[in-house]
C-alpha cells in the first residue's frame, strides 16, 4: 500500500494529529488568539461568553477568569418597579413622567421613565406595551399604582424590578463604565436566578472597594448655575440646569495642569450650544469680565457659580473666565462650544475629575443597583493562584486514575494506551480552542474538561468492549461491523448529552454556561474526530487484513 493510500485509509487519525498540532500552536505561539478588549454585548467579554479575561496564563496563551486569577464579582438586581400596559391618555412621555413623579414622595422626575411600546434597537429588545417605571428602592408597586390612579392613567400589570429594556440599558452603561475606567478584562452580563434578573459584574485583579465605587452610583452628571434672583425685595440663590448629560458631545480624560489643578475638557452638541450659551448669559455667570465663585466659602454672597453636580452632590464649583464669558456675550462660543470643568487641586480632586469623565462618557445608569439585595465576592490573587494549582493537580489525578483503571481493565497496551492518549487529545483540542478565542478559564470550565475526559473514556470503553466482545478480531470487515454498532450507541449518547446541555449553554445562568459550552464542544470533538480516530488505531493494531 502506498503512502497516499495509507493516509486515505487513516484520514481520521491524520485529522486528529492536525488538530493537535494546530491546538499546540494556539496554546504556545506568541500573538495567537482573538483581540482582547472590554466587555461586549449580552454579557460577553472579549469576544467570549465566559466572563472576564485576566492576564495570560504564563508561557501559554490561556486566559484565566476571575476564580483563577483573582478579582471581584458583584451580582445584584436593579432597584425599581414598573407597570406595563399603561395608557398615556394622549399625553407625551415627558408629561406622564412629571405627573407620576409629582404623585410620589421623594421621587424626582429623573427617576421616572415613561416608555411607549416599540422596538429598542440598541438593546435589541421589543417592548410590547407602554411602560411606566420608577427607578428607586423606596417605591413599592402599590405606591406606583396609587400614582398612576391619581394621574388618571389606566394600566395592566404591576411588577417588582425594572423592565427588560432598562435592564439591557444598564448593562450597556455599566460595560462602558468598566471600559472607560480602564478595568481591563471586566465583563457585565445578565443572569437569571429564582425567576429574578440580576446584573453580574466581574472584574479581574481589582479589589471590592474600587469596583463598588464605580458601579454603586448612577453617574448622573449635570452642569448647574448657582445664581441669585430677586424675590419679594430679597435675594435668593437658586440652581438652574445649564447642561444636561445627554447634551455633551465629547468628553476628555481627567488631567492636571502645571499648578496641580484637575480638569476635564468637554464640548457641547451643536444643536444644544445656543440654549446652553443663553442660560449662562441669562444667569449672569457669563457676565462681562467673567465671574468669581465663592460658593464654598460664602454661598449666600457670591457671584454666579458653575456647579458640577454628580448624583445630586456638588463635585466642584468655579466661576467663569473673562475670555469665555465675553465669547458667550457676543454669541461666538456657540460656534465652538467647548470649555473646561475644573474639580480643584490635590489627589481627591483628580479622582473626582476621573469619576466625572467616566460618568459623562459612559452615561447615567437608568436605575441604581440594589447592592444590599445582591452578593459580592472577592478572590485575591493568591487564592486564584491556589485554585489554578489545585485544578492542575485534580486534572493530573483524574488522568492517572483513568489510565490506571483502563490498563487494569484490558491489560493490553495496544488497546489501553491509545484510549488514554485519545481521551487526553480532546482536552488539548479544547484548550487550544479556548486559547484561540481567549475564553477565560474558570472552575466551571475545568469541571467541563474533567467531564469530557470521563465521557470520552466511557465511549472509548464501549468501542473497545464491542470490538473485542467475541474474542480477537482479525478481519477488517468484522471489525468495522462491530465498530459501527458501538458508534451508534455513543452517537445516541452524545446527542442526549448535547440536548441536555444546550439550555445551560444558551441561557444566562452564570458559571453553568461555561461548563455546558465546553462539555458540548468536547462531545462534538469526540464524536466527529477522536472516537473515529481511535477506531482507526484499533483497526490497525488488532486486524491482520
Amino acid at each position: 500500500m502506498s503512502a497516499w493510500d495509507t493516509v486515505k485509509d487513516n484520514w481520521r487519525v491524520v485529522l486528529l494529529v492536525a488538530m493537535l498540532v494546530l491546538s499546540t500552536v494556539f496554546l504556545f505561539a506568541p500573538g495567537i488568539g482573538g483581540a482582547s478588549g472590554g466587555a461586549t454585548a449580552n454579557g460577553t467579554a472579549n469576544g467570549s461568553t465566559g466572563g472576564p479575561v485576566a492576564e495570560s496564563g504564563g508561557i501559554t496563551n490561556l486566559q484565566y477568569g476571575l476564580e483563577l486569577s483573582g478579582g471581584t464579582r458583584i451580582r445584584a438586581p436593579l432597584a425599581g418597579v414598573h407597570a406595563s400596559g399603561v395608557d398615556f391618555g394622549g399625553q407625551n412621555a415627558s408629561a406622564v413622567e412629571e405627573r407620576v413623579a409629582g404623585e410620589l414622595s421623594g421621587i424626582d422626575v429623573t427617576d421616572v421613565t415613561a416608555r411607549p411600546a416599540g422596538v429598542y434597537t440598541q438593546q435589541d429588545v421589543t417592548q410590547e406595551t407602554a411602560v411606566v417605571e420608577v427607578a428607586s428602592d423606596n417605591v413599592t408597586t402599590d405606591e406606583l399604582a396609587g400614582a398612576l390612579d391619581a394621574g388618571g392613567y389606566a394600566y395592566g400589570e404591576l411588577h417588582d424590578g425594572v423592565s427588560e429594556v432598562t435592564l439591557q440599558q444598564a448593562v450597556v452603561v455599566l460595560r462602558s463604565k468598566v471600559n472607560e475606567a480602564g478595568l481591563s478584562g471586566g465583563s457585565v452580563r445578565t443572569v437569571e436566578s429564582g425567576g429574578q434578573s440580576f446584573v453580574l459584574i466581574e472584574v479581574p485583579n481589582e479589589d471590592r472597594s474600587e469596583v463598588v465605587d464605580l458601579v454603586d452610583s448612577r453617574g448622573t452628571v449635570q452642569i448647574v448655575v448657582y445664581h441669585p434672583v430677586q424675590e419679594n425685595d430679597s435675594t435668593t440663590y437658586v440652581n438652574t440646569t445649564a447642561i444636561r448629560q445627554e447634551q455633551f458631545q465629547s468628553v476628555g480624560t481627567a488631567q492636571q495642569d502645571d499648578t496641580g489643578s484637575s480638569f476635564v475638557s468637554v464640548s457641547v452638541r451643536e444643536d444644544a450650544a445656543p440654549e446652553v450659551q443663553r442660560t449662562f448669559v441669562d444667569t449672569q455667570v457669563a457676565q462681562p469680565g467673567g465671574s468669581e465663585c465663592r460658593f464654598e466659602s460664602n454661598p449666600q454672597s457670591t457671584e454666579p457659580c458653575i456647579l458640577v453636580v454628580r448624583d445630586g452632590q456638588v463635585v466642584s464649583s468655579f466661576g467663569m473666565d473673562g475670555g469665555l464669558a465675553n465669547s458667550m456675550q457676543t454669541g461666538e462660543w456657540a460656534n465652538n462650544p467647548t470649555f473646561i470643568l475644573t474639580t480643584g487641586s490635590g489627589q481627591q480632586a483628580f479622582e473626582r475629575a476621573q469619576e466625572v469623565s467616566v460618568d459623562l462618557r459612559a452615561g447615567a445608569l437608568p436605575a441604581p443597583l440594589a447592592l444590599d439585595e445582591g452578593t459580592t465576592t472577592t478572590v485575591t490573587a493568591s487564592q486564584g493562584e491556589s485554585f489554578r494549582t489545585d485544578s492542575l493537580i485534580i486534572g493530573v489525578l483524574a488522568v492517572l486514575t483513568v489510565a490506571g483503571v483502563v490498563f487494569v481493565r484490558y491489560g493490553r497496551p495496544q488497546v489501553a494506551a491509545p484510549m488514554v492518549v485519545t481521551a487526553l487529545s480532546e482536552v488539548v483540542v479544547l484548550l487550544g480552542f479556548a486559547a484561540f478565542i481567549r475564553y477565560p478559564l474558570d472552575l466551571s470550565v475545568i469541571a467541563g474538561f474533567i467531564a469530557v475526559i470521563g465521557t470520552g473514556v466511557d465511549d472509548l470503553v464501549i468501542i473497545a468492549d464491542e470490538v473485542m466482545s467475541e474474542g480477537d478480531v482479525n478481519s477488517r470487515r468484522v471489525f468495522e461491523s462491530r465498530f459501527r454498532k458501538a458508534f451508534w450507541v455513543i452517537g445516541a449518547a452524545a446527542a442526549t448529552t448535547i440536548i441536555a446541555m444546550s439550555p445551560l449553554a444558551v441561557l444566562s445562568l452564570g458559571d453553568l454556561q461555561g461548563f455546558a459550552i465546553f462539555t458540548i464542544l468536547g462531545v462534538l470533538v469526540g464524536v466527529l474526530v477522536t472516537r473515529p480516530a481511535y477506531g482507526d488505531i484499533l483497526r490497525v493494531l488488532l486486524t491482520d487484513r
